[in-house]
């Protein structure tokens, strides 16, 4: 049955099919942008084929080139005769390949854009192997002999499970190398630092009586004695990682000797198969998300940038919280209604307006260079003039973002606490309870929902943030996290790194884009996940507190 327009405007069912119409152009453009970044990201840890082929030149010399295919683009043919290149004049398009040439140590540059009709017998050489470098990238060629001390123990096709035996020994050495680089001696070089501080404050107090310095002196002698125990290890382990190396070749026949103790993986694309690649790919991924970076960000992990992100909103979120509910308990509860607490209100909704980096410039100069300052002077003169938390630091980044995400959580909870009814109230102070009993156990178990969606929007937006953080304490490279096993185990003093500055300085600050872009989308997508955790655990929270007081708005 026909249905008159004016009717059917009036009845309102246009607008139910405006609101699921726009609900779902947002839900497929959210997917759609998660998809797209999750393809271009997570493609980087597959193990791709390797071509090789003979380059022919603009004046007709022949170069063979060896590489992984990253990407394929059409180019007008005018750009191309703009260029120099010499194209028919029938033509309006030529196809160009991206090749991941590696071997920077040798042609100087990884990638290379070549026309596809300047590469001829592109074939797949199943010998063909990729070295993943501790330093210079990839190396792509073919594996030669495997040397021990310099004197060569296998060569041919024996050579390719001499290595796979030699590399797993190197691999276990260096990790012993970086747990008493990275642990052991890290933790005495801490407590070092912390008894020339001792001493130092003493000094300044006039304490410094003998026994106490010859007590500082024994522990510091200890601490020298298992400084030189574990410096003789290393030596140790450093003459065996540095027995082994392999002479491998390049496709134009430039032979490179690399050291073992330089190398992260070798393996050979062309001859894997699926299982072989599924798990090679199952490597690469959690190597991205539990390892150190290398090569200035663009290789390995960001274990520490997970770390230091998930750190810091847990602490602006305990910082915020307490902070958000008293000021909107204070406004909705015990505040006079009147033209003040109205204007408290719009500077407090204007407040989440203002642009973020207006918060990081504001932490810098009050929080760092003032109060860190004072506390440096009050709390630290030992440490002085190196600054303890007259630097950028998480503390600092931790209240600058609660800061920024304040009127967030009292806008939230001011809500809440207006929705409860009037009776609730009444009825309690009706039972003889007080009005900060009511508050406590009635009112604000009703808010707690309330509470957590403020807290919930908190968590999101400080997450993203960027601009702000750098000026507050995040950092390039921090590879020391700032929660570890040395007294006071929580470093607020210390810079970190987060996932956001780590996608900007990887996106925007690498000097080798091409081999950072895929990091960009792969950091992208684990910040969205992070957030995405983050705020499903709030949710988890806020659900189970409104089942529990459930029963009280009933």
């Amino acid at each position: 049955m026909r249905m008159p327009l004016k009717k059917w405007t009036s009845s309102g069912e246009p607008w139910v099919w405006l609101n699921a119409g726009a609900v779902t152009i947002s839900l497929v453009m959210v997917f759609g942008l998660l998809a797209f970044i999750a393809s271009k990201g997570l493609a980087h840890f597959w193990p791709h084929d390797i071509l090789e082929a003979e380059y022919v030149g603009r004046d007709g010399s022949r170069a063979m080139i060896m590489g992984e295919l990253v990407e394929r683009e059409d180019v007008s043919a005018s750009q191309l005769r703009t260029a120099g290149l010499d194209i028919p004049e029938d033509v309006e398009f030529k196809e160009r390949v991206l090749l991941k040439i590696g071997n920077r140590d040798v042609s100087g540059f990884d990638f290379r854009w070549v026309l596809r009709d300047q590469l001829v017998d592109l074939h797949q050489p199943e010998d063909a192997i990729a070295i993943e470098r501790r330093e210079w990238g990839n190396f792509y060629g073919y594996l030669v002999s495997v040397k021990e001390s310099g004197r060569v123990v296998s060569n041919g096709d024996s050579a390719h499970e001499e290595l796979e035996t030699r590399l797993e020994r190197a691999l276990t050495i260096f990790a012993d190398i970086h747990d008493i680089e990275k642990g052991d001696i890290g933790a005495i070089n801490y407590e070092l630092e912390r008894l020339r501080l001792k001493q130092r404050s003493l000094e300044l107090n006039g304490k410094n009586t003998p026994e106490r310095l010859a007590d500082l002196d024994a522990q510091r002698a200890e601490l020298n004695l298992r400084y030189e125990g574990l410096q003789a290890n290393l030596i140790d382990l450093y003459e065996q990682i540095n027995r082994d190396s392999i002479v491998a070749r390049t496709a134009d026949g430039h032979e490179v000797e690399i050291d073992l103790a330089k190398i992260v993986r070798v393996f050979q694309p062309n001859a894997m198969g699926l299982g072989q690649k599924v798990a090679h790919y199952g490597s690469k991924l959690w190597e991205f998300v539990a390892d150190d970076p290398r090569e200035a960000n663009t290789e390995g992990g960001i274990f520490p940038a997970i770390y230091g992100t998930v750190l810091m909103v847990i602490i602006m979120s305990i910082m915020v919280t307490p902070m958000g509910v008293i000021a909107a308990i204070y406004l909705r509860e015990y505040a006079h209604q009147g033209g003040i607490t109205r204007i408290i209100r719009i500077a407090v909704n204007n407040l989440a307006g203002v642009p973020s980096i207006v918060y990081g410039v504001f932490g810098l100069g009050f929080f760092i260079y003032f109060l860190g300052s004072g506390i440096d002077q009050a709390m630290f003169p030992e440490a002085l003039p190196s600054p303890t938390f007259g630097t950028p630091g998480l503390m600092w980044a931790s209240i600058t973002l609660a800061l920024l995400t304040l009127p967030v959580v009292i806008v939230a909870t001011e809500e809440g606490l207006s929705r409860i009814p009037r009776s609730m109230r009444e009825g309690s102070l009706a039972l003889g309870a007080t009005k900060a009993e009511t508050l406590w156990r009635v009112v604000l178990p009703m808010a707690s929902p309330a509470m957590m969606t403020g807290m919930i929007l908190a968590i999101a937006r400080a997450a993203g943030e960027v601009a702000p953080l750098m000026l507050v304490g995040v950092v390039k490279l921090a590879p020391s996290l700032p929660l570890d096993g040395n007294y006071p185990y929580l470093h607020l003093d210390q810079k970190f790194m987060h996932l956001g500055f780590h996608i900007y300085d990887v996106g925007f600050q690498s000097p080798n884009v091409e081999a950072a872009r895929p990091l960009v989308y792969a950091t992208s997508l684990l910040l969205v996940l992070v957030i995405a955790v983050l705020n499903l655990s709030a949710v988890g929270i806020r659900n189970h507190l409104r089942e529990k007081y459930k029963a009280l708005e009933m």
